[in-house]
């Protein structure tokens, strides 16, 4: 290929050779694996890119594609190698660029566009003036391809780095949105409907930044909406709409003055004939609801809204949902089908979030905003939506014929966004709802039957509360008879519908469902049976959370013949590189934690395939071909949190089975590992482990301490803080169990601690937690190490040990506190208020002996003090604290 030359030429040879390879390159029936690997062998010239750029802005006579492609090509790798290029030759592809922005052909101008954006945010604008001059050069030619050409280039810099243009540019005067802010206002007068598009979806970009230059033209801006809200072409309208959606959300006080008349646009919006149009416009609404807008703006609109929103509810005819419907069962999934899982690792903390549940379907679109814009609505006004949606609702009900049937389902879906927000104005009405709902559950139509599931579970909290009288128990058994019906649907959609229904009326039933376990476990078995794989991960979240929410119950030998055997059994059909073994292994956890002693009979096989799966693991990180599959790091996480379940299920039944195997050693590769998934479980299983057999991680203790030891430097990381937290809880289980043998790191883990504890304020609750307790368990074991630094932590560690509820692991820390006084009483004499407050953080002491400890310390720092100094102290208390120490007799 050519040397650098003071102008660079292309040779024949090299371009005839890279346009056949782009011909191939592009040809559906070609070998493209092989066809990459030249183009990367042709990546090794330094003037590849160049020939590229030449094809795409001089390659007249070769197809349109052909130019596309090279282009397409430049542009990612201009990605990676822009900034190494010698500049020559970054000089030459910026110019054959400029030169090709008024292309005749769109599609070239397009490409071009895209990969001078590229140039921009690998070079930064300031080192290609010439891009600048250009584009004005352009904007102002009054040539429609070159104003087009100058505009798709800056849209795409405005989307990709709005930032660009808003920065000091040496020998300019003004920042370069100050130069172009003025030209895209005006194109949104411009007679063509791509000018006008473009222009303004540049601007568009700047709202959320809001630049200068967009604060002195908003009212310009705001005209120019206002000009264009009705304009001809849907693209301009759903921009518009767009830019109402995200001033509404980020800058609300420009609209203010309009409100009236964006929102009564926004109604007409609404209702535009094209989909697209309207869904942004239907944005407005939530974003208007979000963003805490007077709620009186929108009142007096509601009775235009509603029935726009309800319209807009019934299924398109294009709708993907309804080729969807008519999967059936019998028909396997594709691969795609089945949507990633995410698995939180395990982790020693005081409380869980909730996870929200939705409607089981992905594409956002006109139907599912305006049901969400519904939903927010009923959150906001409550029952003075009912006069209005309610007769409506009732009428498409009442529709009948098989033509209406999306009317009905409109209807539906309607009672369900609403479930929540009117609650109680429908409560008096709740019986009529769920039997007119009931019956809905067996509609000929799939798309009312998996409407009608998810519309039952939004009731189902409402349902489970008036369980109180007898005749209720009569309808809760209905809807569980129903749902567990629909379980068993032929259909797809529906299967999947009524599982995750049946798991939020699980949730909210609990105990409710212990008499009805027999039959429940039978249908959800029977579902296991004949699932294909997508809607078996849902019956997997099925029997987990029945199994959480009616705990030990599940435990009798009539339920576990039922549940067991076709678990064990899929287990067993699955390889130890199969993804299907995610939600299963999710499943096991929730069963383990429900039958805890109960599950000795499965876990012997249960442990035997955890290890197994870490052993394969950790292989296939170097040797995928030994271990049969490739290395994938959930499959430890998993199985550490199965043996984490194990162990705090069966307790001390477990010791023969860690025994007879190397956990240790696997245990320990494991919380060394880079993955911070893969520590933060290891360390918790540590920490599980040292409860119930501390006596087999002794071979490697010093090692097991020192590790965990190590993770507590990177607590203030966002992404290790639950690796420290879980460190810290297992070296606090440890020290308890081992006792002086923890010495050795005793020193290294309180001058960890003690910056964790001083720093609470931002920190993980959680952290701050344990850090506290571990601290006084450490204390506790070696209080002649601890004691002398005493006088540094106290405050800060007390403070922390007043946010603990009363449990256990507080008895311990505060045996520490006790320890540490008796080895050095005037390291707390400074704190003495702060120790005081966390004494009386204590509900009740349920140890006579600390009880007794603690009524010690007090009366001896009483005498130390003398009457005078202890009563000072005692009135810098607060009335409340000073009452609950009088129980410890001071």
């Amino acid at each position: 290929m050519a040397a650098a030359a003071a102008v660079w030429q292309p040779q024949e040879e090299g371009f005839r050779e890279i346009c056949g390879l782009l011909e191939q390159h592009i040809s559906p029936t070609s070998d493209q694996p092989r066809i990459w690997e030249q183009l990367q062998r042709y990546n090794q010239f330094p003037d590849f890119n160049n020939y590229l750029a030449f094809i795409l802005t001089r390659g007249e006579g070769k197809p349109l594609e052909i130019r596309q492609a090279a282009g397409l090509l430049l542009k990612n790798n201009l990605r990676t190698v822009f900034r190494a290029m010698s500049p020559s030759y970054q000089q030459y592809i910026k110019s054959e660029l400029l030169s090709c922005l008024g292309a005749p052909e769109r599609h070239i101008r397009s490409t071009v566009g895209t990969v001078i954006s590229v140039i921009v945010q690998q070079g930064r604008i300031f080192s290609w003036p010439e891009l600048l001059q250009a584009l004005l050069h352009c904007l102002d030619s009054n040539d429609f391809n070159h104003m087009e050409g100058a505009l798709d280039a800056l849209s795409k810099i405005c989307e990709d780095i709005p930032e660009e243009l808003d920065t000091d540019v040496p020998g300019l005067v003004e920042r370069p949105i100050n130069i172009f802010m003025p030209r895209l206002l005006q194109f949104f007068q411009s007679p063509h409907a791509t000018l006008r598009k473009l222009s303004l979806g540049s601007i568009n970009q700047y709202i959320v930044v809001m630049p200068k230059a967009l604060h002195i033209s908003m009212d310009q801006y705001l005209q120019g909406l206002f000009l264009l809200s009705n304009d001809p072409a849907s693209e301009v309208r759903k921009l518009v709409c767009a830019a109402l959606v995200q001033l509404i959300e980020v800058r609300p006080g420009f609209l203010e003055p309009h409100l009236r008349n964006v929102i009564e646009y926004m109604l007409q919006a609404n209702k535009d004939t094209d989909d697209e149009v309207a869904l942004e416009a239907c944005e407005f609404w939530s974003a208007y609801c979000d963003g805490n807008m007077p709620s009186e703006g929108l009142r007096e609109f509601l009775p235009r809204l509603i029935p726009v929103l309800l319209s807009n509810m019934v299924y398109t005819d294009d709708d993907e949902a309804l080729i969807d419907a008519e999967d059936d069962e019998s028909i396997p999934d594709r691969d795609e089908d089945l949507k990633p899982r995410f698995h939180t690792s395990r982790l020693h903390a005081s409380e869980n979030s909730e996870e929200d549940d939705d409607e089981p379907v992905n594409v956002w679109n006109l139907r599912k905003c305006s049901a969400a814009g519904l939903d927010i609505l009923s959150n906001i006004f409550a029952d003075e939506i009912l006069p209005t949606l309610m007769p409506l609702v009732e009428a498409k009900l009442a529709i009948t014929g098989e033509a209406a049937w999306k009317d009905r389902e409109a209807a539906v879906l309607a009672l369900g966004a609403v479930a929540e927000g009117c609650i109680h104005g429908l409560y008096p009405h709740l019986p009529g709802i769920i039997a007119f709902l009931i019956p809905l559950l067996d509609d000929k139509f799939p798309l009312i039957r998996s409407i009608t599931c998810w519309t039952l579970s939004r009731y189902s909290k409402f349902i489970v509360q008036g369980l109180g009288d007898q005749g209720d128990h009569e309808q809760f058994d209905k809807i569980l008879m129903g749902l567990l019906r629909r379980i068993l649907d032929t259909n797809k959609r529906v299967q999947e519908a009524a599982c995750s229904a049946f798991a939020t009326l699980e949730e909210e039933a609990a105990e409710e469902l212990a008499p009805r376990l027999e039959i429940i476990l039978q249908h959800l078995l029977c579902a296991f049976g004949k699932y294909q794989r997508r809607n078996l991960r849902i019956v997997y979240d099925a029997i987990g959370t029945l199994a959480d929410a009616v705990g030990a119950e599940l435990n009798q030998p009539k339920y576990l013949d039922i549940l067991m055997p076709p678990l064990i059994s899929k287990w067993q059909q699955l390889s130890n590189c199969d993804k299907d073994l995610f939600p299963l292994l999710e499943c096991f956890i929730s069963i383990v934690q429900a039958l805890g002693p109960g599950f000795s009979q499965y876990a012997e096989f249960v442990f035997q395939r955890c290890i197994g799966l870490i052993q394969t693991h950790q292989l296939a990180k170097v040797d995928p071909a030994a271990a049969g599959g490739h290395y994938d790091k959930d499959f430890v996480v998993y199985s550490l949190d199965l043996l984490s379940g194990i162990v705090e299920g069966l307790g001390g039944g477990i010791e023969s089975l860690v025994a007879q195997s190397n956990l240790k050693d696997m245990l320990l590769q494991c919380c060394v590992d880079d993955a911070t998934d893969i520590r933060q479980s290891a360390h918790a299983l540590l920490g599980d482990l040292a409860r119930v057999c501390p006596v087999h991680l002794h071979p490697r203790l010093s090692e097991f301490l020192n590790v965990a030891a190590k993770q507590l430097n990177a607590y203030e990381l966002k992404d290790t803080v639950s690796v420290a937290n879980n460190a810290c809880w297992a070296i606090g289980e440890l020290a308890v169990k081992v006792g002086q043998e923890v010495s050795p790191i005793v020193l290294t883990v309180v001058s960890s601690l003690v910056p964790i504890l001083q720093s609470a304020e931002g920190l993980n609750k959680s952290l701050i937690e344990n850090s506290a307790i571990t601290l006084g368990r450490l204390a506790w074991v070696c209080p002649e190490l601890v004691a002398p630094h005493m006088e540094h932590f106290m405050q800060c560690w007390c403070t922390a040990l007043s946010m603990i509820r009363d449990d256990i692991e507080k008895e311990d820390a505060f045996r520490g506190l006790c320890a540490m006084v008796r080895s050095n009483p005037s390291g707390a004499v400074k704190s003495l208020a702060f120790m005081c407050r966390a004494i009386a953080s204590w509900h009740e002491i349920r140890s006579h002996d600390l009880h007794n400890e603690v009524c010690q310390v007090l009366s001896g720092y009483k005498q130390m003090l003398g009457n005078g100094a202890w009563e000072q102290c005692m009135s810098t208390l607060e009335p409340s604290v000073q009452e609950r120490l009088t129980k410890y007799l001071v």
